[in-house]
């Protein structure tokens, strides 16, 4: 046998034992609690055989103590393929090679394909399923976790970033995918907590499971942590090729025309009747986002947190764009500390890889009490407005119903310098609501009267004839237009086309200081 032919054997046989790491029996436990194998995942994720691995051969340099078994790639995947045609890099845990645990070689295999991404310009994806650090190796251990931060930091703005938790996530590494641009959680099989409920009983005496502490619906509905969660992984990994379609490759490009052949003059005379005659009574603001977005195609973000307020991707003429709308269905769609931060992180997502932002706005002001006050409303609040003044993209603004107060400064006014901004017939301009404007305006008339209630009313319905209507906003040139509204969708994407070549200055500073 030719030393070449040795040679070529043993890269066959050493390629095979890194594909075949893990071992069945680990996969088929793998199997059994419902997940997928590492490179299953990625074969679901990726288009067929466009994968191209890296570090296939690494090792890691073994524990310092107890097992200093070192295994062939180390526990991670990493490496390059295409989602519908288009280059993304990607990282896959494997659980069942330590635990998918990082070292330092896991880390530096992680590292390479995220340095390879920002030179491309190119989303980097990253599925997780990892016991955290890997505790044998000490420092090195804690030293890798600070590479992966310090990249995730410096690729923020610059390449789309993607975090899948499809297993544990515990300890330092929560911290890469929170600063990620979007976080999938796996339902009943994921999990993410700085400390776990063994410490936190410990510490605090509390009984917890890793569910409710850190599972997929704690993050979704209360911490806001994760963006999207799915019943299973292939559904999860269908939902990022889904979210891959509507973004740019980086911060220097535009995202993907998709042509869903729907006519940009579609109307929706339906729209005409959609808001309520009586303004105290609510509506569903996705009858009006499905009926503007061509082909009523829309994937919204953090759907189950905060959910007064709604923020998406969808598109217009082909065109991706965010929506930023209140929800009227759900708290009057007030704006409260959750929603403000919701809705602040998204726009400035928008504005980082050129999407324009149109806002849909029904808001009859901030959430009031005391606590919302001592949870910092005026600081989420003013994170919104620095998000929506800061942001240099194409900004369109629609005034569905009421707008009132700070509040409607704050989504996207003409007054922070939105584009271009239109009024339904059905808008409500004004400080404040009818019965609290009275109430101050009049209350020395109302004190005075033999009946009080028929005073109230009387002076409500003369603020609902001067601020219940568009007309004295579009007099001081507030408004660019007052549409029908079953013409929205055709004067929004007709904006967008003339909006395309929109440049804006930037202010001559490092960055601003935003109120986090």
């Amino acid at each position: 046998m030719s030393s070449q032919q040795t040679t070529l054997e043993t890269l066959e046989r050493l390629r095979e034992e890194s594909v075949t790491a893990g071992g069945p029996k680990l996969k088929e436990k793998q199997h059994q609690k419902g997940k997928l194998t590492a490179r299953e995942r990625l074969n679901l994720l990726l288009d067929n055989n466009s994968f191209e691995e890296f570090d296939v051969l690494k090792v890691g340099r073994g524990g310092n103590l107890g097992d200093s078994t070192t295994y062939l790639g180390d526990g991670v995947i990493t490496g390059h393929g295409t989602i519908d045609g288009r280059e993304v890099f990607v990282f896959s845990q494997d659980f069942t090679i330590i635990g998918g645990s990082l070292g330092e070689a896991h880390a530096q295999k992680i590292c390479k394909v995220m340095d390879l991404a920002v030179k491309v310009g190119a989303p980097i994806i990253g599925l997780n399923d990892s016991g955290g650090a890997r505790i044998q190796e000490g420092v090195d251990a804690l030293a890798a976790y600070g590479e992966i931060f310090h990249r995730n930091v410096r690729a923020s703005g610059v390449v789309p970033q993607i975090s899948c938790i499809m297993g544990p996530c515990a300890g330092g590494a929560v911290y890469s995918p929170s600063i990620t641009d979007f976080v999938f959680m796996v339902e009943d099989s994921s999990y993410m907590f700085v400390t776990g409920p063994s410490v936190v009983k410990t510490v605090t005496h509390q009984d917890i499971s890793s569910e409710d502490l850190g599972g997929a619906s704690v993050h979704s509905t209360k911490s806001g942590v994760a963006h999207f969660t799915v019943a299973n992984d292939v559904l999860c990994l269908r939902e990022i090729r889904r979210l891959i379609s509507y973004l740019p490759s980086n911060n220097k490009q535009r995202s993907p025309i998709l042509d869903l052949s729907d006519s940009p003059t579609r109307t929706d005379p339906a729209l005409d009747y959609l808001i309520p005659s009586n303004s105290a009574e609510s509506y569903d603001m996705h009858v009006l986002i499905n009926s503007i977005l061509d082909g009523a195609e829309f994937m919204e973000v953090h759907g189950n947190f905060a959910r007064n307020i709604i923020c998406g991707l969808g598109r217009l003429g082909g065109q991706t764009v965010g929506l930023v709308a209140n929800q009227p269905a759900v708290l009057a769609g007030v704006l409260d500390n959750d929603a403000s931060f919701k809705a602040g992180r998204f726009v400035r997502f928008c504005d980082a890889f050129n999407i324009p932002l149109i806002s849909l706005v029904d808001v009859p002001g901030f959430m009031p009490g005391p606590d919302q006050e001592h949870g910092g409303i005026i600081r989420h609040g003013a994170k919104l407005l620095y998000a929506f003044t800061e942001a240099t993209v194409p900004r369109i603004s629609v005034i569905v119903r009421k707008a009132y107060g700070g509040a409607y400064l704050v989504m996207n006014s003409k007054h922070i310098h939105c584009d271009v901004n239109f009024a339904w017939p059905t808008a409500e301009i004004a400080v404040m609501g009818p019965k609290g404007a009275a109430e101050v305006i009049y209350r020395k008339e109302i004190a005075a009267a033999e009946d009080p209630d028929k005073v109230i009313n009387e002076r409500m319905e003369e603020y609902r004839d001067t601020f219940a209507n568009p007309f004295l906003a579009a007099q001081r040139g507030y408004i660019d237009d007052v549409i029908f509204p079953r013409d929205t969708r055709s004067h929004l994407i007709r904006t967008l086309q003339m909006l395309d070549s929109k440049r804006s200055e930037k202010a001559d500073r490092k960055h601003g200081n935003i109120p986090l």
